[in-house]
C-alpha cells in the first residue's frame, strides 16, 4: 500500500504543512495495521521518501524499534524518525 502523510501540527507549524510530507510503501493487513510478518519477510519493501521544501528528497526504510516504528534514512539511530502510534493506528484510504 502506498500512503502519503503530511506533517501534522507542531509548534513550528501550528496548521501542519502539506509541503512537508512522506510517501510510505507499507505492507498492511485487512485491519489497516502494518502486517509485521510480511514486513519481517521483506523489510526492504517497506520504504519511505521524505519531501521537504528546499532540501533534497530523502529515501529510507521502516524499522521496528523498542518504542514502535521509525523511519530511517542512514545506518544508525541518529536520523531515525519515530512515527507515533503507527503500531496501533489503522491506516485507511481517505482517513484524516
Amino acid at each position: 500500500m502506498t500512503i502519503r502523510l503530511e506533517l501534522a501540527r507542531t509548534p513550528a507549524f501550528p496548521n501542519g504543512s502539506a509541503a512537508r510530507s512522506y510517501v510510505l510503501r507499507l505492507p498492511l493487513g485487512e485491519d489497516g495495521l502494518i502486517d509485521e510478518p510480511a514486513w519481517r519477510s521483506h523489510p526492504e519493501l517497506a520504504t519511505v521518501r521524505r519531501f521537504w521544501p528546499n532540501e533534497p528528497d530523502r529515501h529510507g526504510t521502516l524499522l521496528r524499534t523498542r518504542e514502535g516504528w521509525a523511519l530511517s534514512y542512514e545506518p544508525g539511530e541518529e536520523d531515525d524518525e519515530r512515527i507515533f502510534r503507527l503500531d496501533a493506528h489503522a491506516i485507511r484510504a481517505g482517513a484524516i
